[in-house]
């Protein structure tokens, strides 16, 4: 309990030191969240390795009644990405922000409170207290989106945001609502049988997973994450897509905990929204020029991955398979940690390339590796784990996935496996073809803007954190055995059961570490021998006259993806801008394309000026005459009295 408070204060306070030191306030600020990560990671190792759980009753206030807070295996599970990735984001925000004097002390006062009100979110156990924890952390990442004020994309982004996470809230408030009749208290604890097959469990879970999806962004409720995520600073975006949607994925969790016997369609409904969220995440991500909008959709993808993995979970649960729930949950909480760190790794890397080159645009960058290895490489790690490929930590969590499907096939009259199947594999290969895109047009070939031809290599300072997290995915892909009593404590948590196969049983994770320590030692070979014939190639050869490529003849990130994207207009509606060649001598050309989200650019945006437009007229209503008003009061009043008398 010490270690856990001792966490949450660290980071509330770590902001202070940085209001009356301008110029080490970062410096402050980073040791302190630190050290708020070593006590975090200790207190969950207590639960996680020893089970060391414990829970505490938190005193009334005059405001309201008492809360309580329950740090168990989910909520010590949760905490390791809140506390390792502000304290990564703070180690880097000390040069990536240091040149930002205007907004800096703000920014490292509300990354401090944002982590602990994510914190104290993980072991709320009642109703009120997860309330604050909530609103506390929807209200400190909106000043967080909008650090750039003065910028109007900030801006909008920010109160769109706002805007949203205010919705899912209200949709919370009616959930509890309903479901405070059933447990009889505000309380987090297990439902009666029979009530999620009644119309009030229903509509209880519907709201849930309205609340919760806005919070995680599946689609197509994604509609804030994009512009939120490329508009922030960027570790406050890893923050964001590393932790901060992971809450909706928590609540979730909490939800499966209190109910025993889970009606078989809500496995059904989240392996549909995981299916949706996760290929129409990659391919929207495909279409995106600006490289910090593609990895905020890939955020969707993965929140699509995880609702599959609590799909197929919850599909054995209501069917009484223990070990498809194991799979199943265990490779959705796995997921859980592992895209919060190579997701934060991706982010710290692209907002090293943008803080070198000055753009997101994909289009102006180019050459990248040359300038930035080990930005690069970063880069370069974390698509390779994003895209589930072995010896490194996505290939681990998706593994368990695709074993809990392949469980889940002989089920009889359930469709839900083969689609969780097929969709995981399409993610996969768009997934691929993304990042090969991404890392392709921004980090090799030529430069294709003046800042890319003259960015260097990020400061140590921000390379750290860099290095710290593909070692942390690295060491999951490696030795994925020493993950499994931590993952069969959480799945134990989540279902309320110890009985359950454990998850070595289940698969065997000594021959994925022996095949991942191979798939490293040749890539450690292969590189050494390009090293050494890298010589070789210095021999100048008879290039037929061709002296040498410019940038205009590289692919550029349109032409990359063209192909896939048109093969999927039906889904996407993409914006081609070309002039046909029609004639024996062409004239000059281009060729562009951008995707519209299809919720806030297609349905969103046109929905809001019309209804704009149609509000507009009832501005007579609002005429600015005090006696009109009271009119409006009184007439209120009488039909409100007419009511109660009927």
């Amino acid at each position: 309990m010490i270690l856990y408070w001792t966490a949450l204060g660290l980071s509330a306070l770590s902001g202070i030191p940085g209001l009356f030191l301008p110029r080490k306030g970062g410096v402050a600020s980073a040791v302190l969240l630190c050290l708020a990560a070593v006590a975090g990671l200790a207190a969950s190792a207590r639960v996680l390795c020893f089970g060391l759980a414990w829970s505490q009753a938190l005193p009334a206030t005059p405001l309201g009644p008492a809360g309580s807070l329950a740090f168990d295996a989910v909520a010590a599970f949760f905490l390791i990405p809140v506390v390792a990735l502000s304290a990564c984001g703070a180690l880097y925000g000390v040069r990536y922000w240091e040149d930002h004097h205007e907004n800096a002390r703000r920014l490292r006062l509300l990354l401090g409170i944002l982590a602990a009100f994510t914190g104290l979110l993980t072991a709320a156990s009642h109703m009120v207290t997860f309330l604050v924890a909530w609103e506390g952390m929807a209200i400190a990442a909106f000043f967080l989106v909008t650090t750039e004020d003065r910028e109007p994309e900030a801006r909008q982004a920010g109160w769109l945001y706002l805007v949203t996470t205010h919705l899912g809230t209200l949709c919370l408030f009616g959930a509890f609502a309903l479901t405070v009749p059933a447990t009889g208290g505000l309380g987090f604890g297990a439902l009666p049988g029979g009530f999620v097959a009644s119309g009030r469990g229903t509509a209880a879970f519907v709201l849930y997973l309205v609340s919760f999806g806005l919070k995680a962004g599946a689609l197509p409720l994604h509609y804030w994450l994009p512009p939120a995520h490329a508009a922030a600073p960027s570790h406050v975006s890893s923050y964001l897509s590393g932790v901060l949607i992971k809450t909706g994925i928590l609540g979730m969790v909490r939800l499966l905990s209190w109910v025993p016997d889970p009606p078989l369609w809500w496995g059904g409904a989240w392996v549909a929204l995981g299916a949706l969220s996760g290929i129409l995440g990659v391919a929207l991500a495909l279409g995106q020029h600006d490289l910090k909008r593609l990895l905020a959709y890939h955020s969707i993808e993965n929140i699509g991955i995880i609702l599959l993995g609590l799909g197929l979970g919850t599909l054995g649960k209501s069917t009484g398979h223990p070990a498809i729930m194991v799979l199943g949950y265990a490779g959705a909480m796995l997921h859980v940690l592992n895209h919060g760190l190579f997701k934060g790794l991706l982010f710290l890397a692209a907002g090293s390339a943008v803080h070198a080159t000055g753009t997101r645009n994909l289009e102006r960058m180019g050459g990248l590796a040359h300038r930035m290895p080990w930005t690069s490489g970063g880069f370069l790690a974390g698509a390779w784990a994003i895209c589930g490929l072995p010896p490194l930590n996505g290939f681990v969590s998706e593994l368990f996935i695709y074993l809990a499907a392949f469980h889940a096939l002989p089920l009889s009259r359930s469709p839900w496996p083969a689609v969780s199947l097929a969709s995981l594999a399409l993610i996969g290969a768009l997934a691929l073809a993304c990042f090969a895109k991404a890392y392709g047009i921004a980090f090799l070939g030529m430069p294709r803007s003046p800042g890319a031809d003259q960015a260097r290599e990020a400061p140590r300072a921000m390379l750290a954190p860099m290095g710290i997290l593909a070692l942390a995915c690295l060491a999951i892909g490696l030795a994925p055995a020493l993950a499994a009593p931590a993952l069969d404590r959480v799945v134990a948590g989540m279902t309320g059961s110890q009985a359950l196969p454990r998850l070595g049983t289940l698969v065997n994770l000594p021959a994925l570490s022996i095949l991942a320590a191979l798939l490293l030692a040749l890539g450690a070979l292969l590189w050494r021998w390009a090293g050494r014939s890298r010589s070789e190639r210095d021999v100048p050869t008879w290039d037929c006259g061709f002296e040498g490529g410019t940038p205009r003849m590289q692919y550029t990130a349109s032409s990359f993806a063209d192909g896939l994207v048109t093969g999927m207009h039906w889904a996407l509606w993409p914006k081609v801008h070309w002039r046909r060649l029609t004639t024996l001598f062409p004239f000059p050309t281009r060729f562009a394309s951008h995707l519209p989200d299809p919720v806030l650019d297609r349905a969103g945006i046109p929905l809001a000026g019309l209804a704009s437009r149609w509000l507009e007229r009832l501005r007579f209503f609002q005429g600015g005459h005090l006696p009109v008003y009271l009119l409006y009061v009184m007439l209120t009043l009488i039909l409100l009295l007419l009511w109660t008398a009927a």
